[in-house]
C-alpha cells in the first residue's frame, strides 16, 4: 500500500484490504473513502473494508465512481463527504488516480 498525500488532510492509495485498515488507523487517518465500485474486476467488497474500518474507529464512506465515467453527481457527493469527514482522509480506488481526479474536480467546483 502506497499512500500519496494530495493536499493537507487528504491522501489517496490504490486498492486496500481489510488487513490494511489497522495500519491506516495507526497512521492517524480518521475517515476512509472508497471510490471503487464492488463490481470492478479485482475490487475487494467495500463491506469487508467498512467492517474493519468501523472496528478500528474510522468513519467509512462508500462513493463508487466508474472509471472513465465520472459524473457531476459523483463530484457533488465527494464534496459533501469531504465536508462531513473528519480529517485526515484517505481515499482509495484501483490505483488512487480516480480519487485524485475526483478531489481535483471538487476543488474546482468549490473554486
Amino acid at each position: 500500500m502506497e499512500i500519496r498525500p494530495i493536499a493537507d488532510g487528504f491522501s489517496v492509495t490504490g486498492q486496500i484490504s481489510a488487513n490494511d485498515v489497522k495500519t491506516i488507523a495507526q497512521a492517524g487517518y480518521k475517515t476512509l473513502i472508497s471510490n471503487r465500485p464492488d463490481s470492478e474486476d479485482g475490487a475487494v467488497p467495500h463491506g469487508d473494508i467498512e467492517r474493519a474500518a468501523k472496528a478500528a474507529g474510522l468513519k467509512f464512506v462508500y462513493l463508487p465512481v466508474v472509471s472513465g465515467a465520472m459524473t457531476t453527481d459523483n463530484v457533488r457527493d465527494m464534496a459533501a463527504a469531504l465536508d462531513e469527514a473528519e480529517a485526515p482522509v484517505l481515499a482509495y480506488c484501483r490505483s488512487g488516480t480516480r480519487c485524485t481526479n475526483l478531489f481535483g474536480l471538487v476543488q474546482q467546483m468549490k473554486g
